[in-house]
């Protein structure tokens, strides 16, 4: 049968509407009607009539001869219990016929089992027939605990009847502890008690609720000819509705996505036509969330070949859609910041061309040779709050500098090309080196971004002397005759921005011939978990132990082994040799 693909959510209902309709008309006409029973003998065709009299319990010697009643022939000495003990073997579930025992006050104590049937609740726990003529309390011995012998106890007081208790009853049985959960129901009359009893879930049914959790699937079953929807748990935690409250066909289709429209038409129509099996992947609206489904439908045939119900299976999918849209998300923020960080690597790498550029021959005109170099912590950052300064000034004399503006990237970036086109501007106005490192502090506190830096400066003047101020920063080296030492400044600073106010002093010290000057950013003497002083320490040896080579040479070879032990943070290396 090709049903028509409708448009909209309205339309497909209206379809469905239809075709469930055109089924049990068409049922009806096939099935016949059911004709009433007659009320009395009297208005019975003679045919039925001659029956029901032959089928009717006759009398014979004062006693029915059907097996409904027991007794003997005297019909007031019948026991009218029997009939129940006679019947209990045909109730499905655990059931037995209870007599009260009562105190002196007439409260009742506990039980005798009269008779049961053979149904076991649970494996562990006997049936109640094998238990018959024993004390309730002997039999189960748990029931004073759990509340079930008040329970009990409460239905011959009161008369009403238990409907569905459900009872924790925990028994000790060859040294082992055993629990379950059953359902009781119970009624008195004549002063006995009829319970029956079953466990609240089969450990079946445990299972295959665990299963439909663990898998994120569940089950429906549409009966289209009376209309009855069962859902198993795991579709009503997937739509989050309450099992006892399934939705009909109609109601799935007011959960669609729009968009989805199409495709659940084809799907449903397609079982509904008796096709199996269809598959389908639908995004359903629950509760504001968007759930995606693979559904799989089979529809449920007659003879005839026609379906009368339709069954689907459906598994959740939304965690692995939710964690493909999180991955999809990662990856385009990845990208950006790729290209970000291409972008900025880009302007990094104009920024260190101007901002560390090649020395020019005017140094080595006033007998300077002059080498440097810059090690980046990371392969893609080509510059960060590192620097140095190495140029002749307009008096003669020499700028020297290097400084570490806090943190990396652009910012940093921006923090250092500041502070070193501040430096040399102030160093135009041939103050001394406390007071420019002064100033310069001043500047530094005035930034918003409060971020701090260290920086040292100075000048080497016509007599070779080193003037220079340290805020905060590793003080220089200097190898001379085959060793090298650190300089020792007179009064060391605090780091720039860190005390306004503040006023730096100037250091000297006499430089000769063949000296190499070394300085240096913190980043090639710091590691983790060791003081500073080792590291210095470490990196004089090493300038110690290049004695001889041009300051060229000995940059490379301070830059390999700084590159081999490994490093964290940017690092800039400045010699100077007096020629």
């Amino acid at each position: 049968m090709n049903l028509p693909l409708p448009d909209d959510v309205t339309e497909l209902k209206a379809v469905i509407g239809r075709e469930i309709s055109a089924l049990r008309a068409d049922v009806r006409r096939k099935a016949g009607t059911r004709q009433p029973a007659p009320t009395t003998l009297d208005r019975a065709s003679p045919v039925q009539s001659t029956a029901s009299a032959a089928t009717l319990p006759r009398r014979h010697e004062g006693v029915l001869s059907t097996s409904c009643m027991c007794g003997t022939d005297d019909e007031d000495k019948r026991d009218p219990w029997s009939c129940v003990c006679a019947a209990l073997p045909a109730v499905p579930v655990s059931a037995a016929l209870l007599t009260p025992l009562r105190d002196g006050n007439g409260e009742v104590v506990d039980f005798v089992i009269r008779a049961g049937n053979h149904i076991r609740s649970v494996e562990w726990l006997e049936a109640p027939g094998h238990q018959a003529g024993r004390r309730f309390m002997e039999a189960r011995p748990g029931a004073a605990a759990s509340g079930l012998l008040a329970a009990l106890a409460d239905v011959l007081a009161t008369g009403r009847p238990m409907d569905g208790l459900v009872v924790d009853y925990t028994e000790e049985r060859l040294g082992r502890l055993h629990r379950a959960q059953l359902l009781y129901y119970a009624a008195s009359c004549g002063g006995e008690l009829v319970a029956t009893w079953r466990p609240v879930r089969s450990q079946a049914e445990l299972l295959t609720v665990d299963a439909q959790h663990l898998a994120s699937m569940g089950w429906g079953h549409w009966d289209l000819l009376s209309g009855k929807v069962t859902w198993s748990e795991g579709l009503s935690r997937i739509f989050r509705t309450e099992l006892n409250m399934p939705w009909s066909l109609q109601e799935l289709c007011d959960a669609l996505l729009p968009a989805d429209t199409t495709a659940f038409a084809e799907f449903i129509t397609a079982v509904l036509a008796g096709e199996e099996p269809a598959w389908t992947r639908i995004r359903f609206l629950v509760l504001g969330e968007v759930r995606t489904l693979d559904l799989l439908g089979r529809p449920v045939a007659g003879t005839d070949g026609r379906p009368w119900a339709v069954h689907l299976v459906a598994r959740d999918l939304t965690p692995q859609m939710r964690s493909r849209r999180r991955l999809v998300e990662t990856e385009r923020e990845t990208e950006r910041l790729r290209q970000q960080a291409d972008a900025e690597r880009r302007v990094a790498d104009s920024l260190r061309e101007a901002l560390l550029p090649t020395h020019s021959e005017e140094l080595a005109a006033v007998g300077l040779t002059v080498a440097a170099a810059y090690l980046a912590s990371e392969p893609d950052s080509a510059v960060g709050g590192d620097w140095y300064k190495c140029r002749l000034l307009a008096d003669g004399r020499v700028l020297v500098a290097m400084g570490d503006a806090c943190g990396h990237g652009l910012d940093a970036v921006a923090r250092m090309a500041q502070q070193r086109h501040a430096l040399a501007g102030l160093a135009q106005t041939g103050a001394a080196a406390g007071e420019i490192m002064t100033w310069l502090n001043e500047l530094v506190c005035s930034d918003p971004s409060g971020e701090t830096a260290t920086v040292i400066a100075g000048h080497i003047d016509k007599d070779r002397v080193l003037h220079w101020a340290d805020a905060g920063h590793p003080a220089p080296l200097v190898r001379r005759e085959g060793s090298a030492f650190a300089l020792t400044a007179e009064q060391r600073g605090p780091l720039l921005g860190a005390l306004p106010g503040y006023a730096y002093e100037t250091s000297a010290y006499q430089l000769l011939r063949g000296d190499l000057l070394v300085l240096y950013s913190d980043g090639m003497v710091e590691r983790r978990g060791e003081d500073i002083t080792r590291g210095i320490e470490r990196l004089a040896n090493a300038v110690g132990a290049a004695a001889g080579l041009p300051p060229r040479q000995t940059i490379d070879r301070l830059v390999e082994e700084h590159v081999r032990a490994g490093h964290d943070d940017d690092a800039c290396l400045l010699a100077i040799r007096v020629d």
